[in-house]
């Protein structure tokens, strides 16, 4: 669940820390308080993407910082273990977006990709948004709603893996046949290639070996020269060589030392000094000696470099990569010789992944089916509370256009609607209106959440459009909710308001030169005076301070009856 949530200089916020409980929490405020805004922040500490325009003005960047309690959630823990940013029960996500626009973000502390923020958001928190009801006649939407509710999703992913690799295969299949028309004259031209860098014969690092070799041969003279002074004044000139002069030093150390034991230390050190004097200088005897000034040789490396050189030109590549342009070629030219029996191992294989395309798109389809039907009963039920009583919703699969597989499997699924008892359904985005739209939106979620394993649902508004007992029955539906997971509401209805657990007021602060939001957790006391305002607007009267009361008094009863039974 979401313990704490953070939020500094975003949008017309400049800082807000929240602590948070269990049950059914409410976000209440007179309109433009910043009630949404704040949902959107935790769309953004999530992973949604946020440009600098959300930063607040004046500020050099906005920062959000969400605090879990994982206990009861192993995929959340699994997820994070797998990534190695685990950190007992406790999860902290934390996001930063800059005035300049860049973003960064950070999962226990550890700087991480924004895609990564937004895969352990989605095994947190769920969003529904206020504006979720203009999507809801999407197909796809609908699909991902069922698929969602019956527990699919995995198998629906399998589907999807299944399909590509069909596709994957199928295309290498096609790309052979297609081939076959100019196989032989491609055949003779990679034989003569191949043959010709296999001729080359070039070894791994070869060509910089011989670079390095040309270098050493131009330079032969020159290098003797110098190795050969250098090892006379290490070692070998008659007078004021190193290995003589530290020969000396150590004799009267040597002498010294037994008169002062604190002159052992340094004696060792010059000891080890002559040591590796001795070992420079036979190093660079042995140099000298390996030089080879044969000018046959010279010429044999350079040739060999020009061979090199050439066939690389040939091919447009960098002399490096002709080991990996053998490679290439060779591999080309095994798979065209073998193309015929290649080509019946990827018919066997196209097949098997056709196959078992079919078994998860038909596990799919059976699996959806069946959904539809529960899913459609339990959202029928839900609208006899939502003011639509005797109406009727259908999820309907059916087989898609023509029987084509497709990523998705092969089901078409389309939700259906009857506001109006005795009417056939039809498609909901073109019987239903604003209102029932919206009710049958939180009646889907609703219900579609019932099967998530997210145990955070933030709802922004969704009881929009509802008024009176249809209200009521939204809240109780939340409140239903909340029994078996965290659930936040922003609302502007008393009915939902009355209903929760822990209720937040959002207020818009004002010193005449500039705008702040600022959040309250209410007493019951404040919660009576808050009910009021949404019920009497401007002007409240006790009798609207009493009628809040009431509504507070029901539910707490109501609530305090259910727990005793």
């Amino acid at each position: 669940m979401l313990t704490s949530f953070q939020v500094r200089n975003f949008a017309i916020i400049d800082e807000i820390e929240i602590e948070f409980d269990n049950g059914m929490t409410v976000l209440t405020g007179e309109t433009g308080a910043g009630k949404s805004i704040l949902v959107d922040a935790m769309a953004l500490v999530l992973g949604e993407r946020g440009g600098s325009g959300l930063v607040r003005a004046g500020a050099k960047r906005a920062e959000f910082v969400a605090e879990f309690n994982l206990g009861d959630l192993p995929n959340a823990r699994e997820w994070l273990a797998e990534q190695m940013l685990d950190l007992d029960d406790e999860c902290n996500l934390r996001r930063v977006i800059s005035a300049d626009g860049r973003s960064r973000a950070f999962i226990n502390g550890n700087g991480v990709p924004l895609h990564s923020l937004k895969s352990l958001g989605e095994l947190l928190l769920d969003i529904h948004g206020q504006q979720f009801h203009q999507s809801l006649g999407r197909k796809d939407v609908q699909r991902g709603l069922l698929d969602y509710y019956g527990g699919l999703v995995d198998l629906a992913g399998m589907t999807k893996s299944a399909y590509d690799d069909w596709r994957v295969l199928s295309d290498k299949l096609a790309g052979i046949r297609e081939a076959d028309s100019d196989r032989s004259s491609r055949l003779d031209l990679l034989r003569f290639q191949v043959a010709e860098l296999e001729a080359l014969a070039l070894e791994p690092g070869e060509f910089d070996q011989l670079l390095q070799e040309r270098a050493r041969l131009q330079n032969s003279t020159k290098l003797a020269e110098g190795v050969t002074t250098s090892a006379g004044s290490l070692y070998e000139a008659e007078e004021g060589n190193a290995h003589s002069i530290i020969a000396d030093v150590i004799r009267k150390l040597e002498e010294l030392a037994s008169l002062d034991p604190d002159l052992k230390t340094p004696l060792t050190l010059i000891q080890g000094a002559g040591i590796e004097i001795s070992e420079a200088a036979e190093m660079l005897r042995r140099y000298g000696d390996q030089l080879d000034m044969d000018p046959g040789r010279y010429d044999a490396v350079e040739e060999r470099l020009d061979a090199i050189t050439s066939l690389a030109r040939k091919h447009r590549t960098e002399p490096e990569e002709i080991g990996e342009l053998q490679a290439c070629m060779a591999k080309e030219l095994d798979d065209l010789e073998h193309a015929e029996e290649r080509g019946e191992e990827l018919e066997q294989a196209v097949a098997a992944a056709e196959t078992r395309y079919h078994k998860a798109a038909s596990r799919l389809s059976d699996g959806r089916s069946r959904a539809a039907r529960q899913f459609s009963k339990d959202v029928s039920n839900a609208m006899d509370g939502l003011g639509m009583p005797g109406g009727r919703f259908e999820a309907h699969v059916g087989k898609s256009a023509n029987g084509t597989p497709r990523a998705v499997g092969m089901d078409e699924v389309e939700f259906l609607i009857s506001a109006n008892p005795g009417q056939d359904p039809k498609p909901l985005s073109r019987v239903a209106s604003g209102g029932e739209l919206s009710r049958m939106s939180l009646a889907i979620q609703v219900i579609a959440s019932d099967g998530s394993q997210i145990p955070t649902m933030v709802f922004d508004e969704v009881d929009s459009g509802v008024g009176g007992g249809v209200a009521e029955m939204v809240g109780l539906r939340l409140r239903e909710l909340a029994r078996s997971r965290q659930v936040f509401c922003v609302t502007h209805l008393p009915q939902v308001a009355s209903l929760c657990d822990n209720h937040f007021r959002i207020m818009k602060i004002s010193d005449g030169k500039s705008t702040r939001t600022g959040i309250d957790q209410l007493t019951d006391s404040e919660r009576v005076d808050e009910i009021a305002r949404m019920l009497g607007g401007v002007e409240i009267t006790q009798r609207t301070r009493d009628h809040a009361a009431e509504m507070l008094s029901r539910h707490s009863l109501s609530t305090d009856e259910k727990a005793g039974a």
